[in-house]
């Protein structure tokens, strides 16, 4: 399934942490290889063109040695979202932080696992949620 969407990682002092990320590598779950951004802070991006590219790179990032975890912001944004949404560490775990006026849809899980997950859509909340979303997580399986 086509959907286009940007990760960006914004990590104090993850240099080396996040260096092998820039190279290709076929033995991950994710596809693709993050750009440096050249902030001072440290940043690198990526963009993905498809759904199923992109499984497993939150459990990836969470099990980088990252120099700093209470500071590494994953910031992620699918072509349906009105914003980037915020990840952030918690106990080890890259966990959504909820952001003002906006709230996380979901769409059914699909009948089989022939389809990758869905991660839903960031959305207004003072705008009407669209047939067939809701608020509660229908498809069990991690989308990122």
């Amino acid at each position: 399934m086509s959907r286009i969407a940007q990760v960006i990682v914004l990590a104090p002092n993850a240099d080396a942490a996040m260096e092998p990320l820039t190279r290709p590598d076929d033995s991950r779950s994710w596809r693709g290889r993050f750009e440096p951004l050249g902030l001072f802070v440290g940043g690198w991006v990526i963009e993905f063109d498809r759904m199923r590219p992109r499984s497993g790179l939150l459990r990836h990032l969470e099990s980088l040695a990252w120099p700093q975890p209470e500071s590494v912001q994953v910031l992620m944004h699918d072509e349906d979202d009105d914003c980037f949404g915020l990840w952030m560490m918690r106990d080890g775990t890259l966990t959504e932080v909820p952001l003002p006026g906006h709230r996380r849809l979901h769409p059914p899980a699909p009948a089989t696992d022939e389809y990758p997950p869905d991660p839903g859509v960031l959305w207004l909340t003072e705008t009407a949620v669209p047939a067939g979303f809701s608020t509660e997580r229908q498809d069990r399986r991690p989308a990122w």
